[in-house]
């Protein structure tokens, strides 16, 4: 019921990205970002290198750009020592979860919150599950989601979906998410591509987030 460990894999690359079905392109005028889940206990499995390594660095750039492009940043963070019963299936599935330790519950310190950042506790896959995340995107006049961290085929994809399901465009950024494996990741991607949402590249988020909007985002 433990995490696995994650054998070194090379995210997606711009040209690999499944054609979205759907024709929202971001607007940084209406977009969040979601940095989702990237705590030390989900982050700890991972090798050196590929893929975190490089979803690190794109996630920062993207926190960077969003912050001085005024675009909210949001953070899902979980709670250790989670009460059995608030845990629900969960625990089924992944057993206890985290402590309520630093060395578990830290967001990475290369990608913390910076004030004006809302970091929003976290209570099963969907970041909207049991949180004020919509009301908060409302509030500030945004109906799009940009959605980096991990794992691409859990949590990112159920965000993704319950997006959709509450009229907000979802763009997932395949080279700032991490997997198990890049087949789950190139799974997560033409899921949503097929289903709820637009993958994008690092790059073409960061164009966004610089600009009014993008020509093309896929």
């Amino acid at each position: 019921m433990a995490l696995p460990g994650i054998a070194p894999y090379a995210p997606p690359t711009e040209a690999e990205l499944p054609k979205a079905r759907g024709p929202w392109q971001p607007d940084r005028d209406r977009l969040a970002l979601l940095v989702h889940d990237m705590q030390r206990y989900f982050c700890r499995v991972y090798p050196e290198g590929a893929p975190l390594a490089p979803v690190i660095g794109n996630i920062a750039r993207l926190i960077h750009a969003a912050r001085a492009a005024g675009v909210p940043v949001f953070y899902t963070a979980q709670k250790g020592n989670q009460f059995r019963p608030d845990r629900g299936l969960q625990a089924d599935l992944w057993g206890p979860g985290m402590s309520a330790t630093p060395e578990h519950e830290e967001i990475l310190p290369e990608l913390a919150s910076a004030t004006g950042d809302i970091v929003l506790v976290k209570h099963r896959y969907s970041a909207f599950q049991r949180s004020n995340l919509e009301q908060l995107m409302r509030a500030r006049g945004r109906d799009q989601l940009m959605i980096c961290g991990v794992y691409a085929h859990i949590g990112c994809l159920a965000t993704a979906v319950e997006a959709f399901q509450r009229d907000i465009e979802a763009f997932a950024v395949a080279d700032a998410q991490a997997d198990f494996s890049r087949e789950k990741q190139d799974m997560a991607m033409e899921w949503i591509a097929a289903t709820c949402g637009v993958p994008l590249s690092t790059r073409q988020a960061l164009e966004a987030l610089g600009t009014h909007g993008v020509k093309s985002c896929a």
